[in-house]
């Protein structure tokens, strides 16, 4: 077997059956999943799946605040596309959005009355949808298996030195 040159790249390690399998249907749920929360979150509530989190994140805050920048990272969304949600949101008064009194330069999100109330009301739907799409269909031992290995693959995706402390509260999200 011939040793790569040096600075030549290693070999592609191809997944096996197994492995190809599982990614298969990871990318399918990656993919589907969003969708049919989406779906059924606008169809039942008049808002996004994404407009619903962005409010969660904000509802799970004691004072219903956060830095935008914080709040994108929470909903795995980028500062562009937290924009334009948060605009949405602003119009139905949901959010606001404020001068960070410890950054002059960054900006607050802010949960309204307005914003808590629909998150309380949507909560119980969106709750139900997850319950019947992904945890009903697992035992509690998948249940903990599952968040086991997420957690290890959202560890190599997160970057450095980033770790949640959103969405472990009141279960709202």
């Amino acid at each position: 077997m011939e040793e790569p040159s040096a600075g030549a790249e290693p070999a592609v390690r191809w997944l096996d059956d197994a492995e190809m399998a599982a990614w298969l249907n990871l990318s399918e749920l990656i993919t589907t999943l969003p969708a049919a929360l989406d779906a059924h979150m606008q169809r039942d509530a008049g808002i996004t799946f994404y407009e619903y989190m962005t409010m969660a994140m904000l509802s799970e805050q004691a004072d219903r605040t956060l830095q935008l920048s914080v709040l994108a990272q929470a909903t795995s969304g980028s500062l562009s596309r937290l924009s334009h949600v948060l605009t949405r949101l602003e119009r139905q008064g949901y959010v606001e959005r404020h001068r960070s009194t410890e950054n002059a330069r960054a900006r607050n999100a802010v949960l309204t009355d307005a914003g808590m109330a629909k998150v309380v009301a949507t909560a119980p739907c969106h709750v139900g949808r997850v319950r019947s799409l992904v945890f009903d269909a697992l035992s509690a031992e998948d249940v903990v298996e599952l968040e086991a290995v997420t957690e290890r693959v959202l560890q190599r995706i997160r970057p450095p030195g980033v770790t949640p402390t959103y969405g472990r509260g009141r279960g709202i999200s």
